[in-house]
Formats: C-alpha cells, structure tokens, sequence
C-alpha cells in the first residue's frame, strides 16, 4: 500500500479545523465521505481527541492510501476505510454524529452531491451536522477568476465535474433534510459550509 500526498491538505487544515472546533460534537463519530489521501483525518483525529473518525472512498486506491497513513500513524481514532459510494443509496454506515466531506462536489457528477445529501439526511439524527469544503459559485457567478479557470478546467475533463452553484447545493440539501446554517470563507476562494439535519 502506497500513501498518496495532496499539497492542498496542508493548506487547508488548519483553516476547516477551526471550523470544525467549533461546529463538531465533543465526543462521537464523524463520517469523511470521499476521504481522498487520507491525510484530513488523520490530522483532524489527532486534534479532536474525543472524536472518532470514520474515513470512505470509492477509488480502491484511495482507500489503500486512507489505510497507509493510518497505520502509518497508530491512531486508533482512525477507523479502517470503508468503501462508499455517494451516488448509492447503500451506504456501509447507518448512524454517524457528524459528516465531513471536502473536494468532492465539484470532481464528481452532481449526483455525487446529491446521494451525499441523501445519505446526511438518512444517517444523522436531528441537529447533527454535514460540513463540506470546496469552492462554489454564488448566484450563478464565480467568487475569483482562479475558480472560473478552475471550474473550466474540471469540465474540460469530464462534462459531468465543475464548481457547483451555492444555491444548487442548497435545494438538493433541503430537500434531504437539511439547512445551510453557515458559509464560512476560506483560503484559495473555498468556503466551509455547515449544513444541519432537521
């Protein structure tokens, strides 16, 4: 098994973790869809002491590199991956205290958003929170020419992939079950948002 390494990751840690300081629970399970590298979760269980983190993945490659850095840092907060498939409606965990999930929305089809939603909206209880984190449009428009670049870039590799708009997200979270609460700015034109089941 190989760890793979996203230099976002470092970027970006710090700044989701404050969020999620302030927004997760003080003990419990938080379920990363889309787990990617693996690193986020290592990081974050490593800030979170009362929290176990459950990572996902669809890729079979990104799960052996969830299952690399894992071992490769014995923290036994960190659960072994499971495989999940936003866009499916079985997914292989049925109760979590919290969701998490970055750069998925925008490298996927839409119904990666909207299964993601559907799943938040089955296996959180009242109250509980979905966090995502990535960039969005507002209102039709991109937030920096940078993601317009970027948001080009994404469909010219697959029609199905771009930066979503904010308010799409939203319809598709509401009818799950779920309120935005809070969009919070982040670095490189991204933004946290706070999603909360009803």
């Amino acid at each position: 098994m190989s760890a793979r390494h996203a230099p976002a990751t470092l970027r970006n840690r710090e700044p989701i973790l404050a969020v999620l300081r302030r927004v997760l629970p003080a003990e419990g399970t938080v379920l990363e869809v889309a787990s990617g590298t693996g690193e986020h979760g290592v990081f974050f269980a490593r800030q979170l002491p009362g929290i176990r983190w459950q990572p996902t993945d669809v890729q079979p490659e990104a799960l052996a590199s969830i299952e690399a850095h894992r071992a490769a840092a014995g923290e036994e907060r960190v659960l072994p991956p499971l495989a999940l498939d936003a866009t499916r409606d079985e997914w292989p965990v049925e109760r979590a205290d919290a969701i998490f999930c970055a750069n998925m929305i925008h490298i996927a089809p839409f119904a990666a958003c909207e299964g993601l939603m559907r799943g938040a909206g089955r296996v959180l209880e009242a109250g509980a929170p979905l966090l995502t984190y990535g960039p969005y449009a507002i209102d039709g428009a991109q937030t920096a020419p940078s993601n317009a670049r970027f948001d080009a870039s994404l469909r010219q590799r697959d029609p199905r992939w771009g930066v979503r708009d904010l308010a799409d997200v939203v319809r598709v979270a509401e009818a799950a079950g779920l309120r935005l609460e809070e969009r919070v700015p982040m670095p490189a034109n991204n933004f946290t948002l706070v999603f909360r089941k009803t």
